[in-house]
This record gives structure tokens, sequence and C-alpha cells, in this order.
């Protein structure tokens, strides 16, 4: 839990709006993280996973509204369809990949749903059912929370857009990074690493440090891609990888089973140029992987900065 609080501490100094708050099988009760983040600091929201199958969506509302009255403050809900394989087995779930997002979507408008009516909310749907339902403690309008989904797959994107969402996709390199979808009235958002330093050469120094080859956790990627049905993870995972130094754009740390995203490793000036045709693609929330230290917050912010037009 001190590590926990400490990197919330980093963030809210660095400037960010939120931090990603874990969930799977394996892992402490996400609530529990997030309400230790609202006691340590300021500003700083939790977004938090929810898993539909761990408890009823009006179980979530009743959290959001709990925690916006004793702490007055927003949170943000990072909507989950699937998890890890074992994970859902274990809990009895073998819904199909697009059936879960019909889930998840009535889940979410469930949990907005309470969480905006004045005078009770009623829903009948094919997963869930509820009448009348209402919520006390009440939520003002300015603290009820903003919702993110995983918007990669067509099915993902689709919940995302009926529920409102802003979807959240793990971006391709630039020159195939399709960019949003035209039409579409939603926000849109990635989520990726970032290692920057003032040369190219230092920055990749800490990245190969850092993500070292490991030949065990590759075979571990391609053993998970063989049972998963995520849509993300078979697009990154069929991603050609460029020689390392010679891109920002790095597949290494996400296809040896390190992490769960693509890597920008280069200087401040590289990243954030890379960060920027991002941007001019339309994507306005970044949800970045977990720091290991303060030094690496404050070289991320360097690089966003230049993405804006900074200094």
């Amino acid at each position: 839990m001190d590590r926990v609080v400490e990197v919330a501490e980093w963030s809210e100094t660095a400037g960010y709006s939120g931090i990603l708050v874990y969930t799977d099988n394996s892992l402490v009760d996400p609530w529990m993280v997030s309400q230790e983040i609202l006691k340590a600091t300021s500003q700083l929201s939790p977004l938090v996973a929810v898993q539909p199958i761990y408890m009823h969506p009006y179980a979530v509302a009743k959290m959001v509204a709990s925690l916006a009255f004793l702490y007055e403050r927003k949170i943000y809900l990072n909507m989950l369809a699937g998890g890890f394989v074992n994970d859902l087995k274990a809990l009895g779930d073998e819904t199909p990949h697009d059936d879960r997002y019909a889930r998840t979507g009535e889940y979410t408008r469930i949990v907005r749903g309470v969480l905006e009516a004045e005078r009770g909310f009623s829903f009948s749907g094919q997963y869930y059912r509820v009448a009348g339902l209402r919520m006390a403690p009440p939520v003002p309008e300015a603290l009820r929370p903003g919702i993110l989904l995983s918007g990669s797959s067509p099915a993902g994107l689709a919940c995302a857009e009926e529920v409102g969402a802003t979807a959240i996709r793990y971006p391709q390199p630039p020159s195939e990074e399709p960019g949003i979808p035209e039409g579409s009235s939603i926000d849109f958002g990635v989520r990726v690493g970032v290692i920057a330093r003032e040369s190219a050469e230092a920055a990749w120094a800490v990245a190969h440090a850092r993500f070292p080859d490991d030949r065990h956790g590759e075979l571990r990627h391609q053993l998970a891609m063989k049972v998963s049905d995520s849509h993300w993870h078979r697009q990154l995972s069929g991603t050609a990888e460029e020689d390392a130094d010679a891109s920002v754009y790095w597949l290494h740390p996400f296809k040896s089973g390190k992490t769960f995203c693509p890597y920008l490793v280069g200087s401040h000036a590289q990243v954030g140029a890379l960060l920027r045709t991002y941007v001019q693609q339309g994507f306005r929330t970044f949800i970045l992987d977990i720091p290991p230290d303060r030094e690496e917050v404050h070289h991320t912010g360097q690089a966003f900065r230049l993405a804006a037009g900074g200094g």
C-alpha cells in the first residue's frame, strides 16, 4: 500500500488527472485500493477497473455514490468485458466475446442510469433487470463518474458508443493507425508506455535494461495468444516489430509478456512528436503504463509538454 500511495503522489504532483486501478482474480479489491488513493491525494481520480461478473451494477453505483459523498471527489470507471481466460473459467463465465460486450453495455447503462435518475431507474435487458432503483446518497452531476471502455474491436466500439464511454485503443504505429472512425460521436484514447530521455541512446539504454530479452516470456505470450479471444491482443501480436533503436514504437515488452501495451521509446522530442501524431489523429485521453520511479514521471511529462507544443 505504501507503493500505491507513493505512485499516486507522484502522479498528482506531475499533473495527471487519473490513475488506473487494476482488477483480476489475483489482486486485492480495486475499490479498497481506490479509497486509499483518495485518502492520500487531493485531486487525483482513481480509474477503477470494473469486472461485471464480480458484482451487481447497483453495487458499483453504490460505491461511486459513497466515495463521492465521503470524499467529494469524482472517480472514473474502466468497464471490462473480458479478462484472463482462466479467471473467467474459474468464475464459470464462458460467455462469447461479443456477448460479453453486450452484457457490459447493459451493466454500464444501469450504473449510469441509477446515478443520474431523479425518481428511480428501471431497465429490462437480456442480462439484467431492475425496477425503480434509487440512489442514496444522491451524486451531484459534477461528481458522476467518467466511463472508459475498450474500443479496439467492433463489438467494443459499438458498446462504447451505446453508453457514451471514452473508447480506449492500443495504438498501431503511426503509419498504420487508422485514427478515429469517421462520424463517431464519442471521445477516443490510447494506452501506451513511455520511456523518454534527453537522447534516444539514453532512452534505449533504459528500455533494454528494463525489458531485457526473455525467451520464456515470449513463449508465455505465445501460449496466451492461443487461448485469448481479445481483439486488441491479437491485433498487437500481429503487428510486425521493427528493429530496436530504429523506431520509437516498440512492441518487445508486450511480446515478451512484460506488459499489455506498446511502448514509445526515444528522445523527449521523438516521443513528443509521435504523441502529437496521435493527438492529431483525434486521440484525447492517454493511459500510461506504471512508472517505475519519479524520474520516469518527470521525463514522460517533458515528452507530453512537447507534444502539446510547450517547452
